[in-house]
């Protein structure tokens, strides 16, 4: 319980408290801030939960190799275009797409003494092009994943990259979070000082960055004591903020099907894409006043 009591007896009187320097760069000990001229309690709520990732990305390589570079260019293009109509149905919204191409000379061989093939890597000794289309997906609506992939697969790429997933917290969740760790300083303030056998009082400093509890005047403090084990919480499906009720958004409507040729061998591939969950902490410093 990360709480520190700090007796106003050990303080200087509040006249003489505003006639102290400030705190200079070095030095070991700091003046008291004007919040601890009265006897108060420093708790440090720590909260975290898990969510489902709400990113994915994944990208596919279509190549081509043509004697004359332009065909090359345009035999990938042409395997990548069908694969970019069919995903842009989804929606921009819910699947961003971004292509690009790679060009790689392909040289005559030569046979050394010892057998070993080895490129004639010569401007005038260039035999044909391998010209890759790559295609990378990037999926901001879960719900699509798994078509969106179905969908690539179908396409018959050269190759298919790893699926990554990530997150990121909507502004709801991150509010919701906050209010949490406020909630957990006060549960563990109340504690603290029940058990010590006083009274709380109303709080002097609300830091949601909890930077204040982590100062020297208080982390230098002998009673300063405390653990690093967060407080586990599980985020609701309606989150609460500033009074109103934020609530999940509607599924939307279903996305127009994709080109019937790709969208059936699409439909025949067999494939569950499944998001992990990702963690997310927030911390809150809360100064309470100590009653007598």
């Amino acid at each position: 319980m990360k709480c520190a009591l700090v007796a106003a007896a050990l303080l200087i009187g509040g006249p003489a408290l505003a006639q102290l320097p400030p705190a200079e760069l070095g030095q070991r000990f700091v003046p008291a801030p004007w919040w601890m001229r009265e006897p108060v309690v420093a708790s440090l709520g720590e909260v975290r939960t898990e969510v489902p990732a709400n990113r994915a990305s994944f990208s596919a390589q279509f190549s081509a190799v043509e004697h004359d570079v332009t065909a090359a260019s345009n035999a990938a293009a042409k395997r990548v275009r069908e694969l970019d109509q069919s995903l842009r149905a989804l929606g921009a919204e819910r699947v961003h797409l971004t292509t690009t191409f790679r060009t790689r000379p392909l040289y005559d061989q030569y046979r050394e003494k010892d057998g070993k093939l080895v490129d004639n890597e010569r401007a005038d000794k260039i035999d044909r092009y391998e010209v890759t289309a790559v295609l990378s997906v990037a999926v901001r609506d879960m719900a699509v994943l798994e078509r969106a992939y179905r969908t690539v697969v179908a396409a018959k790429p050269t190759s298919i990259a790893q699926v990554y997933f990530s997150l990121e917290p909507d502004n709801a969740t991150k509010t919701w979070l906050q209010g949490e760790a406020a909630k957990d300083a006060l549960h563990r303030a109340r504690l603290s000082v029940e058990a010590s056998g006083g009274r709380l009082g109303a709080p002097k400093i609300v830091d949601p960055s909890g930077g204040v509890c982590q100062t020297q005047v208080f982390a230098g403090w002998p009673s300063y004591v405390g653990g690093s084990q967060p407080t586990d919480v599980e985020r609701p499906n309606d989150i609460r903020v500033s009074g109103r009720m934020m609530m999940a958004a509607p599924a939307p409507p279903p996305p127009p099907p994709p080109a019937p040729s790709l969208d059936q061998a699409a439909e025949a591939v067999q494939i569950t894409l499944q998001p992990p969950m990702e963690r997310l902490q927030a911390t809150a410093c809360v100064v309470y006043a100590l009653l007598p």
